[in-house]
């Protein structure tokens, strides 16, 4: 039978998928019935990796091969659309043994689908390998199994060839466990090859060919198994001490193969001497290989010394007898050429490219990037354009304000309420009135309060956990190898801090909120409460005869002018409408096609054609609005001009009533926009909230499992203080022993030396050393390793944001869009934290991170 080696699993432990990619695939999708469909599929995953580690897998089923490579592309279609997931996935390295599975020493735990990629890839070519052994121990005779034999072993090496180039990039700053070390794999991958160059041999001799063909797939044979043979040699891992002695016979005994067939060759070319000379080698190597393993040295290989050795007899008698050719030196003979037939197997992108993924519905990394920012850059033309519209209308209305417009045209007896004051009134009385404001700005200090304790809250648990690692690592010194929690956390703290920047302006924007409202608050309550009548009273009486021009041509002219300042402001509301509500045709295909098409997106490119398509009609209208009411305001002033000119010289009174109208409407102003300003800014507020919350259980389950960690780790060191060898008892002094000294054993006779033969031609068996344990790895349980993977900064709420940084401007115009004029400062001026340049203009990342 022949002796084949197949390479252990390696093992690793169940885990919950389900939970934590359902709450990134969330933050992607607000479908609820892709949601639920996505998470049946994630409980499929979930049974499918547990199959795949299971202790009862069947390494000699192919059913199980299967299996595991359909995991293992289900896990490409994830690392593309989601690869920071933060699952621990722990894997034992496979060379280890006798040791408990939980020990850091033996397993690694990174929170990395690469890192789960490239153990399941590990364990698709050690089951190739059993799957090969199998294949070969059916039958010697039997074609079919030889070629799958010969495919399974050319699979593996491949895969362990791909590992060379992925493992290192997988385990990030880790250290690599001695099993996906590029030393090991290496050899992996030569042993796969020399066992698949054998499995050709085989099928060689079964097919009958001839023998120079044969000697030279041996021959190849040979070096393989020599390549391997010196890695074992110098490289210390934990294989199975019968990898050496199963190598190193064969590397002798394919040596002494090449040879045989190479002599028949020699006896049909009539060279007689030559036969000679390498059938002695091929004993002699068959004689070393024999020396080298016993158990090894198999039946098929004893039947090649027994034909080689009853050869040899013939071909030195026909010699001697008939032909008398020289026998040559055998460093003289041609060296035999080789035939390398085993190469390594591509390993596909994906094993079933076919089979459906269940991940399908999911964008690509890239696209989701794309989308996430062409939603930012929404977001700021969004708030930019629309704080310009409010500051055009601020503008207008503090012009109108200061001309007592359109009351001074309403007011021809000096002593009634002017018609546009009075539906004024109404339109506060229909909001609600100055309890609304009050009410609102009441709410405020306790929805600061409640997000400022949540915020305390996620930094004391933060700082909590990061001294108590503090305190353990000043404990136990370098044996406290886990990463430490201020490289870990610092991702949670800087989010807090953009946060506490936020509610640090949000705390600003209150205080002017405040004063605006205490400025306006009398003439508010007036405009709330006042009938009328009441209003009437209230305001100081004016001159009367005013009829007397109420029918003059300036005055019709300065109506007219109030109606258009009237429709353009509706104009503006139906533009700020569409601004908000504005959304783009089916962008997620776009980018997804350019992927597709070109293997990367322009982002750039299509985001900016994309907005300046839907945004770029708008923001025309804006420039044209306000072209509109630069020659608006300009007609009003000269009218206006000669308006009072007609008025005459106006009395003290009047004056009086005049500054009083104009605290009226200037106070109805204000309270159109306190009011705005503060729905969203409590909206906001309670946005926030929930964002705060979110982050919130992210930082619990970081310090629960912080804890479960630390705590383990603390188990292990115990354990391993208490399993400590104790130190051996001191020497007795020889005063203590009365044995007498014995004589001097008398030297052996010598013998003259031999000199040592090369591994590729010396018989002799090479010298064994002995396995060394693997360095130790870092405390495998590092769950929160930072990712060199997209990870976006702390959110805001999406919508109009109050709180925009009034001058915070767009990184590029986009076509058709207006850039000259300012950002609207109003009351309730809320600024954005620190700009996070790595991700574009927009501060905060998308919920739920």
């Amino acid at each position: 039978m022949v002796s084949l080696i197949a390479i252990p699993l390696k093992r690793s432990y169940d885990v919950d998928l389900v939970k934590p990619i359902r709450e990134v695939i969330a933050n992607h999708s607000s479908n609820a019935d892709e949601l639920n469909e996505l998470k049946d599929n994630l409980l499929s995953l979930n049974k499918m990796r547990a199959n795949c580690i299971s202790k009862s897998l069947d390494v000699k089923s192919e059913t199980s091969l299967e299996l595991l490579q359909k995991y293992y592309d289900q896990l490409v279609s994830l690392e593309a659309k989601c690869p920071h997931i933060e699952v621990s996935f722990r894997w034992k390295d496979a060379f280890e043994k006798g040791s408990s599975f939980f020990l850091a020493s033996n397993s690694l735990t990174i929170s990395s689908i690469a890192y789960e990629k490239v153990c399941v890839l590990f364990n698709i070519g050690a089951l190739q390998s059993h799957l090969g052994s199998t294949q070969v121990s059916e039958g010697l005779s039997n074609d079919n199994a030889l070629k799958s034999a010969a495919k399974y072993f050319s699979s593996a090496a491949g895969v362990f060839q791909s590992l060379k180039h992925t493992a290192s990039s997988a385990v990030g700053s880790h250290d690599l466990s001695s099993d996906m070390q590029n030393e090991v794999l290496n050899i992996l991958q030569n042993l796969m090859l020399a066992q698949s160059q054998e499995t050709f041999f085989l099928k060689a001799t079964n097919d009958n060919m001839k023998e120079a063909i044969i000697a030279k797939i041996a021959s190849q044979c040979e070096e393989y198994y020599a390549d391997v043979l010196r890695q074992l040699q110098v490289i210390k891992f934990n294989a199975d001490k019968e990898w050496l002695s199963i190598v190193s016979v064969k590397q002798a005994a394919f040596h002494g193969i090449a040879e045989y067939f190479q002599s028949i060759a020699c006896l049909q070319n009539k060279d007689f001497g030559d036969q000679i000379t390498r059938l002695q080698k091929a004993v002699d190597c068959f004689k070393g290989a024999e020396s080298r393993g016993t158990l090894s040295f198999n039946q098929t290989f004893k039947e090649y010394l027994n034909k080689a050795s009853i050869l040899l007899e013939e071909a030195k008698k026909d010699n001697d007898f008939i032909y008398h050719a020289k026998v040559p030196e055998y460093k003289s003979l041609t060296t035999i050429g080789r035939a390398q037939l085993a190469k390594p197997g591509a390993v596909p992108e994906r094993f079933f490219p076919n089979n459906p993924d269940m991940f399908e519905k999911l964008l690509p990394l890239g696209v989701q990037q794309a989308v996430h920012k062409l939603e930012l850059k929404k977001q700021e033309i969004v708030n930019t354009e629309v704080a310009s519209l409010r500051e055009l209308t601020q503008t207008l209305n503090a012009v109108l304000v200061s001309l007592n417009l359109p009351a001074a045209i309403e007011d021809s007896s000096g002593q009634e309420v002017p018609k546009s004051l009075i539906d004024k009134s109404n339109a506060v009385k229909a909001k609600g009135g100055i309890d609304v404001i009050t009410r609102l700005i009441n709410e405020l200090p306790d929805l600061l309060q409640r997000n400022r304790e949540i915020l305390d809250e996620n930094e004391r648990a933060l700082n909590t956990e990061e001294e108590s690692d503090d305190n353990l690592r000043a404990q136990f010194k370098e044996r406290w190898s886990r990463t430490p929690s201020s490289k870990l956390n610092h991702n949670w703290k800087e989010h807090i801090a953009k946060y506490r920047s936020i509610l640090h302006n949000a705390i600003e924007a209150d205080n002017k909120v405040k004063t605006k409202f205490g400025a306006h608050s009398q003439k508010m309550q007036l405009l709330s409460s006042g009938s009328p009548s009441d209003l009437a009273a209230a305001i100081p009486s004016g001159s009367s005869g005013g009829s007397s021009y109420q029918s003059s041509p300036v005055v019709s002219q300065l109506r007219n002018l109030m109606a258009n300042v009237e429709a353009l402001k509706n104009e503006r509301e139906v533009i700020e409408s569409e601004l908000k509500n504005m959304t783009f045709n089916d962008m997620k295909n776009k980018f997804l096609s350019a992927l597709v098409k070109d293997g990367a997106i322009n982002e750039f490119a299509l985001s900016t054609e994309a907005l300046g398509e839907v945004y770029g009609p708008l923001q025309k209208q804006i420039r044209e609005s306000k072209e509109r009411q630069e020659r608006l305001l300009e007609d009003i002033q000269r009218s206006n001009t000669e308006f009072i000119k007609l008025k005459g010289n106006l009395s003290v009174g009047s004056n009086e009533r005049e500054t009083f109208l104009s605290e009226l409407a200037a106070a109805h102003d204000a309270y159109q926009e306190l009011l705005s300003n503060l729905e969203e800014g409590t909206k906001f507020y309670n946005d926030l909230t929930q964002l705060l919350v979110n982050l919130q259980n992210k930082i619990e389950d970081f310090c629960f499992a912080r804890k479960a960690e630390r705590e383990e780790l603390c188990k292990d060191l115990q354990n391993e203080i208490v399993s400590r060898a104790n130190p051996p008892p001191p020497t007795t002094p020889a005063y203590h022993t009365d044995e007498q000294q014995r004589p001097p054993r008398p030297p052996p006779p010598t013998a003259a030396p031999t000199a040592p033969q090369p591994v590729s031609s010396a018989p002799n068996p090479p010298q064994v050393f002995p396995f060394s344990q693997p360095q130790p790895q870092p405390y495998a349980a590092n769950l929160y390793q930072p990712q060199q993977y997209y990870y976006p900064p702390p959110p805001l709420p999406s919508g109009f944001n109050p709180y925009a940084m009034p001058t915070q401007q767009p990184q590029a115009p986009y076509p058709q869009m207006n850039t000259q004029y300012p950002i609207q400062q109003t009351g309730y001026g809320y600024q954005n934290p620190p700009q996070n340049t790595g991700y574009g203009h927009y501060p905060y990342p998308p919920p739920n991170q």
